[in-house]
């Protein structure tokens, strides 16, 4: 598979990833979102889930599939992917937000309570943000993951911020 033209996924690529959780998975809490589409000799993902939900197998460029029933969402996947194509969305947050858990490698970081642009995967804003958490311990080497409220109809569609300046 191959990023479409204008370098993102369409919504038809990323259905038919074997990393997407289903949407019965997606109404039961939190669980990883693998937006990997280059078979490329890539596998720290597997090496880095404690469940074993995520697997590549052999040949280490198969696309990563994820095992929906055995993810908890806790997270260990996104700093751990090189491409940062690995997300965790909460569709049971509230009733009217989700939670999306990104990969954030910028600087300034964004504090807890700060408000962001949600940006798509073409980097265009769809919506305003609330900054939940930001994590950044010396195990997650350098790639901060940070947790976001977006309006549930975003979840699917938020994959960076931008800080408001």
């Amino acid at each position: 598979m191959t990023l479409a033209k204008n370098g993102a996924l369409s919504l038809e690529e990323l259905a038919a990833l074997p990393g997407m959780p289903s949407k019965e998975r997606l109404a039961q809490g939190p669980v990883v979102v693998i937006e990997c589409a280059q078979e490329i000799p890539c596998n720290p993902c597997e090496a880095a889930c404690p469940n074993g939900a995520i697997k590549v197998g052999e040949p280490i460029t198969n696309l990563p599939v994820l095992a929906e029933e055995k993810c908890t969402g806790c997270g260990v996947c996104i700093a751990a992917c090189p491409g940062q194509a690995i997300f965790v969305i909460d569709m049971t947050y509230s009733e009217e937000e989700a939670t999306v858990q990104l990969p954030y490698e910028f600087l300034p970081l964004p504090a807890k309570g700060d408000l962001v642009d949600g940006l798509d995967r073409e980097g265009q804003k769809i919506c305003t943000a609330r900054v939940l958490r930001v994590l950044n311990p010396k195990k997650f080497d350098r790639t901060p993951v940070i947790t976001i409220a977006v309006p549930k109809e975003c979840a699917m569609a938020v994959r960076n911020i931008a800080i408001r300046r």
